[in-house]
């Protein structure tokens, strides 16, 4: 008899070869995906409440399951709309979830699990990206409200968010001091999306440049505690590295299991590929690779269960799923040779979206630093 989690599998991967796949080509054509018309298919199987609260909507369901969801969802060529659904579960919400009021959660949190609405994380500005202690677009307090001002960029889901978990100054403390996480819907007078970006990579997903300009949100929209907005944004960075690390597995294993068929039919010089060694070596490595990051995972996934500081693991896991689904990537291309080098075909699209794998979620080179100091190095 298969195991519950076994079962979660097979029913997500149906999910996802029903509601996604089909569509894909088309979504990544018009570079973005219909959120409204998706997300209430996925609330509908309790897909986007999994790790919430019951009380907040959601199904409270052990880590593991999110890790099965996000390995589902890389599976395929669909990064563009597994990272948008990442976004939604696991960037935009998790401190609304865990320092929001029971207010905002009913207003923001119980609809975004519904998929009702979409959500996103502002955070990024055209000046500050792994560095986020230079963030400049600052709220300012008016009465009972916030006047915010400011740009962001890169922000994923934006052109259909209906709110955004944004990280704004509210004080002069400089650095890492004085900045709030707060709540600004969409519709919000002073608040626009400039312009939707045009990517490499994850072409299904928008992505889009925000602008305030004395945008009035209320005071109550501020998530926690105010001036604890940093410190609450490093937690929730964790737990987008951890949803990469997860949905890299998929995105890895479809790909070397897709290439390794390939081997066996492709012949060069009256062989198939699978009879010479060099392929094989590779595939076999990154293979291993794969399965070095599976079991880092599954620690992970322990050491949260056990209310443990993940800081470590998810940043070398970050570092390392990065990198190899770039060698993943490299090596499905080459062995395809010059059909691998075709839009046409599958390893064109993976190899464009690999790449954002070592930028996105905190650069290999901010992961390498965050590891040196916590190994006891000043840089």
């Amino acid at each position: 008899m298969k195991s519950e989690i076994d079962q979660f599998r097979e029913m997500v991967r149906a999910v996802v070869s029903t509601e996604i796949v089909p569509h894909i080509d088309a979504w990544e054509a018009a570079g973005v995906f219909p959120a409204h018309e998706l997300f209430p298919k996925l609330a509908a199987h309790g897909l986007l409440g999994l790790g919430f609260a019951p009380e907040d909507g959601g199904e409270g369901a052990p880590l593991e399951y999110q890790m099965v969801l996000s390995e589902e969802l890389g599976r395929g060529n669909a990064a563009g709309v597994s990272m948008a659904i990442n976004v939604q579960m696991h960037m935009a919400t998790p401190s609304l979830a865990k320092y929001g009021s029971a207010e905002l959660k009913e207003r923001y949190l119980q609809p975004a699990l519904r998929g009702e609405h979409v959500a996103a994380i502002a955070v990024t500005e055209p000046d500050a990206g792994s560095d986020v202690a230079g963030i400049t677009t600052r709220a300012v307090r008016d009465g009972d409200d916030w006047l915010i001002s400011g740009s962001k960029t890169f922000i994923t889901n934006a052109t259909q968010a209906d709110w955004f978990c944004m990280l704004v100054r509210t004080s002069d403390e400089g650095g890492y001091r004085g900045m709030s996480q707060i709540i600004v819907p969409a519709s919000t007078p002073g608040f626009e999306v400039v312009r939707k970006l045009d990517k490499l990579g994850n072409r299904s997903s928008d992505t889009a440049e925000l602008r305030l300009d004395n945008a009035r949100v209320p005071v109550t929209n501020t998530i926690g505690e105010v001036g604890r907005g940093f410190q609450q944004q490093m937690g929730q960075f964790i737990i987008e590295r951890l949803s990469a690390c997860f949905s890299i597995v998929g995105s890895t294993e479809w790909a070397l299991e897709k290439t390794r068929e390939y081997l066996k039919v492709r012949e060069v010089f009256g062989e198939p590929l699978a009879n010479r060694q060099y392929p094989v070596f590779m595939l076999t490595e990154l293979s291993a690779d794969v399965e070095l990051l599976k079991a880092m995972n599954e620690k992970m996934c322990r050491m949260l269960n056990a209310g443990e500081d993940i800081t470590r693991e998810a940043t070398v896991g970050k570092l390392h799923a990065g990198r190899t689904f770039r060698r993943v990537a490299d090596a499905a291309m080459q062995f395809h040779g010059g059909l691998g080098y075709m839009e046409e075909s599958w390893t064109a699209r993976f190899y464009r979206d690999a790449r954002l794998s070592s930028i996105g979620g905190g650069a290999d080179e901010v992961m390498l630093q965050v590891l040196a100091r916590m190994d006891g190095y000043t840089t």
